[in-house]
């Protein structure tokens, strides 16, 4: 089983780990505005991208700018509907919604990349899918942080974070029209260079300075979203989308597993159930589109290296 461990699995891996550390630093930071969170999370993440390509002697603006800007734009937004998300619903639940973006990405790959979904992988879709209901309906799912607010914010938060992943699934498929086109920190560069202006018009608006610890937790989330991405990208450069997106679900758990542990969000029998089957889905799934890659010879794609 270890030799079907490809790198682009890997790096999906560490990505989801990366991932769940900048999900609990933007939900500790619940009470400064997501917009600034997004703001500094930019500033981190330009410099980090401009220097390796400056290191690695690649023009930072690249060749496909219409791909490049349709991949920063729909994941700035992405992000923005998450951050929304994460700071105002349980850290699970969010996380779930998020997770969607997989299903999302798979389907609309089909008409954008032209990458076909065997039916068995439907199978396997529908199991982790309804691994993430079980998770969602159990406790309190939908459950505003703000116990002050309107009644029914919690449900317009969540169509945030249905609408944050289908704009994920758009980005995510954007990224693999550029294999082999630009670079993979080209592609992660504009990510940042895009959601930066579009949160200073925010932050303009509606500003609050960091205070004390708040500093250390900001540059945490840069560091650990940065190389999210950077992992994130180079594993949808090389592996194919409907193998490697499922395996955001482990995110799932972690967020779970923080959730319970620095959030005192508790889960019940619903949710182990709803976890067996995500994992019961995501396994499936690379089980299943391993052995048909090496039935058939395929290799991964070539890329660029970061590195």
């Amino acid at each position: 089983m270890l030799n079907e461990i490809t790198p682009g699995i890997r790096l999906m891996l560490l990505s989801t780990l990366s991932i769940a550390g900048m999900n609990a630093c933007v939900k500790h930071l619940h009470h400064l505005p997501a917009l600034e969170v997004i703001l500094f999370r930019s500033l981190f993440s330009i410099a980090a991208s401009f220097a390796a390509l400056r290191r690695l002697g690649v023009a930072p603006f690249g060749n496909n700018y219409l791909l490049l800007i349709s991949r920063g734009s729909t994941g700035a937004l992405a992000l923005m509907c998450y951050f929304l998300t994460l700071q105002h619903l349980p850290l699970a639940t969010a996380v779930t919604v998020q997770y969607l973006a997989p299903i999302f990405t798979a389907v609309l790959g089909i008409w954008m990349v032209g990458e076909a979904v065997r039916p068995w992988q439907w199978v396997f879709f529908a199991l982790s899918f309804g691994g993430v209901v079980l998770v969602q309906q159990s406790g309190p799912a939908v459950a505003v942080v703000d116990p002050t607010g309107p009644v029914g914010t919690g449900r317009v938060f969540l169509a945030i974070g249905v609408l944050g992943a289908l704009l994920s699934g758009l980005g995510y498929n954007a990224i693999r029209q550029l294999r082999g086109r630009e670079h993979p920190m080209v592609i992660v560069f504009y990510l940042p260079l895009i959601s930066l202006p579009l949160a200073t018009v925010g932050c303009l608006l509606h500003w609050q300075t960091p205070q004390g610890a708040d500093w250390l937790w900001l540059l945490a989330c840069g560091a650990l979203t940065q190389a999210a991405q950077v992992a994130m990208t180079r594993a949808y450069q090389l592996e194919r989308l409907s193998r490697v997106a499922p395996l955001n679900y482990l995110g799932m758990l972690y967020a779970l597993g923080l959730g319970y542990l620095f959030f005192a969000e508790s889960f019940g029998p619903a949710t182990c159930v709803g976890m067996a089957l995500v994992l019961l889905g995501v396994g499936l799934n690379a089980w299943y589109t391993s052995r048909r890659d090496t039935s058939r010879g395929k290799g991964a794609p070539a890329t660029a290296k970061l590195m």
